[in-house]
């Protein structure tokens, strides 16, 4: 049986890869675009096609064959997924899948945690939360519904980032890149803001996030670990996203004022 070429020999400087090795590099990473846009739909509105979001994530393969470079220190796999994931949100940033209401149901909801937390020099709990917005607890659950799909952290908010944020940010999330010393501290720097941040969350949520994203658990799947439903699990992962998002926008609106 004829085998896959590796990331190694399928590309060499100056020269595009040719159509039949091409072919055979999507069919053999169609399951990791599948399982990124899985990832990513459980997070969307039940009106977004997965095989709308497959279909970006191809697109997004195709352009990690064309411009990876072997002779970097780097695997195609994880520049693969970069490019994969990359090419998703785009699209579903270019359609506006978010409705501004529901922008603005995250926004107010983001506000109420900050105060909180300035009042009580820690994060709220729910119950907090849901006097301070003045709802009643299945209002507050089904809120958390609403904004899931903001929780998918944009790095195209200019209210939130701007374009430097935005360059730290993929640099990041590009582990590809060659490193350089002013580059690897700007890394360091928001890689200890996220870990703290993960460190101040609940128990549970932290939990949430080291099963969903280390140990590649479904939903469904961390909520027989966790002996709660499906949708409990969501609610979780929701609350944790946007404490990061903001810890992160806390973070770069600080270093702008210094700056």
């Amino acid at each position: 049986m004829a085998t896959t070429p590796s990331a190694k020999k399928f590309k060499t400087s100056g020269k595009r890869v040719d159509r039949r090795t091409k072919e055979k590099l999507i069919i053999e990473y169609s399951p990791l675009i599948k399982f990124i846009a899985q990832k990513i739909a459980v997070r969307l509105p039940s009106n977004i096609e997965f095989d709308d979001l497959v279909s970006s994530g191809v697109i997004g393969l195709m352009d990690a064959i064309d411009k990876y470079d072997p002779t970097r220190d780097n695997k195609f796999k994880t520049y693969a997924e970069f490019r994969i994931r990359g090419a998703i949100l785009d699209e579903l940033r270019a359609q506006d899948w978010v409705p501004r209401s529901v922008r603005e149901k995250a926004k107010q909801l983001e506000r109420a945690h900050s105060k909180l937390e300035q009042q009580l020099g820690r994060l709220p709990n729910e119950d907090e939360l849901i006097d301070e917005l003045k709802i009643s607890k299945e209002e507050y659950f089904e809120l958390l519904n609403q904004v899931k799909s903001v929780s998918i952290l944009s790095l195209d908010e200019a209210g939130s980032f701007n374009s430097s944020d935005r360059k730290n940010l993929l640099n990041l999330l590009d582990s590809c890149k060659v490193p350089n010393p002013i580059t690897e501290l700007n890394l360091k720097g928001v890689k200890e803001i996220v870990t703290k941040a993960i460190e101040s969350l609940p128990e549970k949520q932290r939990l949430v996030l080291s099963l969903y994203y280390y140990e590649d658990l479904n939903l469904k799947e961390i909520g027989e670990v966790l002996d709660v439903t499906e949708s409990r699990v969501s609610q979780l992962h929701t609350q944790a996203i946007m404490w990061l998002r903001r810890k992160l926008k806390v973070h770069f609106e600080h270093d702008r004022e210094i700056e």
